[in-house]
């Protein structure tokens, strides 16, 4: 159930999920009173969520008939990891990365949380539970940082970057056995403050989420 109070966050973030899940629209079209009566709103805080997720880059605007899920190419695929890699490894680059009031024993608890439950999803091919607790460990490994502007641009990116992949991986469910798995060595690395290592699995981490979106293009099944 939708409460009202925060209808059109809420309904943003539904619709973002259905996105991510691939299962928003026969081949990715909708209009905002389709939306309207699934969920059993007005269309005035669709139309708004929808203006929202189109800001974030995950719609188009189709003028006259409603709106359809933006389709990334390879290369939007690789200039957002270029774009990840430039902000992390700016982070990196500075002292005093980590805020000290929220980087605590009980916030890196709550990360490896998130990371033990995405490491098993992306080990056992999960995908819908992946998705959710990839995004999630990143908020939280982000917010550690105590820079939100810089949280809210990273994860739009990460969304982004899963909307590319899922909408193959869903054509393509055998190669869900070739998902990053690497959470917790990263977590790890980040609470001991081994810079070195963090440098390395990050670059690790970028270097296979490109390799499967390249493969995953190149073959994009039925």
């Amino acid at each position: 159930m939708i409460r009202r109070s925060t209808l059109r966050e809420q309904l943003a973030d539904a619709l973002r999920e259905e996105i991510l899940a691939g299962r928003l629209g026969p081949e990715g079209e909708f209009t905002v009173r389709e939306i309207a009566e699934h969920y059993g709103v007005s269309a005035t805080p669709v139309r708004e969520a929808l203006v929202d997720l189109s800001a974030q880059g995950l719609l188009d605007v189709e003028r006259h008939r409603g709106f359809r899920i933006r389709r990334f190419t390879l290369d939007d695929f690789r200039h957002m990891v270029g774009a990840l890699a430039i902000v992390t490894d700016g982070l990196l680059a500075t002292d005093g990365v980590l805020d000290p009031d929220r980087a605590h024993h009980d916030a890196f608890t709550s990360v490896r949380r998130r990371a033990a439950a995405a490491r098993q999803a992306a080990t056992a091919g999960d995908l819908d539970v992946l998705i959710g607790y990839d995004l999630r460990y990143w908020r939280e490994l982000d917010a550690l940082t105590g820079n939100p502007h810089i949280g809210e641009f990273l994860d739009r990116l990460r969304v982004r970057c899963w909307a590319f992949t899922v909408f193959f991986l869903r054509r393509r469910p055998e190669l869900t056995a070739h998902l990053w798995a690497g959470h917790l060595e990263l977590a790890d690395a980040v609470e001991r403050g081994d810079r070195a290592a963090t440098e390395r699995l990050l670059a690790a981490h970028r270097a296979h989420i490109l390799a499967l979106a390249t493969r995953l293009a190149a073959h994009p099944g039925p």
